[in-house]
């Protein structure tokens, strides 16, 4: 499911249809006349997008065994082969060094949640352990 999603997302002739360009450009109008979001740019969503996009593939490749170097190298590459098969197969998307960085980082953050994830149930294993031991010990007296 997460496999077809990303192609759907990044290997289609195009990233979007006309109907739904025409939605974005009136959300993008709508938020850049209000000064407390005229932040909110399309770049700045599509930068965003592209590394949630990537957080599952450092979660997947952790979950599946790896090390947190390989989620990340993992991302790297598929960012990469992404990227140039938009270059060289897509004439109507357009490849874009923005997008591997942001994909990269994004696998990263996926590493990173969880290898925070297994510190801390460790961390609660250790105290928890601690706390048992030490009622166990209190009660034997």
């Amino acid at each position: 499911m997460y496999a077809s999603a990303l192609w759907w997302m990044t290997l289609r002739p195009e990233p979007y249809g006309p109907r739904t360009a025409g939605i974005l450009r009136r959300v993008f109008a709508l938020l850049a006349d209000w000064p407390a979001t005229a932040w909110v740019t399309f770049d700045m969503v599509e930068f965003s997008a592209n590394i949630v996009m990537f957080v599952p593939v450092g979660c997947l490749v952790l979950a599946w065994g790896g090390r947190p170097w390989q989620g990340i190298l993992i991302g790297v590459a598929l960012s990469a082969a992404i990227e140039i098969t938009q270059l060289l197969a897509l004439p109507t998307r357009v490849a874009d060094v923005r997008d591997l960085v942001a994909n990269t980082v994004g696998a990263a953050l996926g590493v990173l949640l969880i290898v925070s994830l297994r510190r801390a149930a460790r961390a609660s294993q250790r105290a928890h352990s601690r706390r048992h031991r030490k009622l166990i010990d209190t009660g034997a007296q």
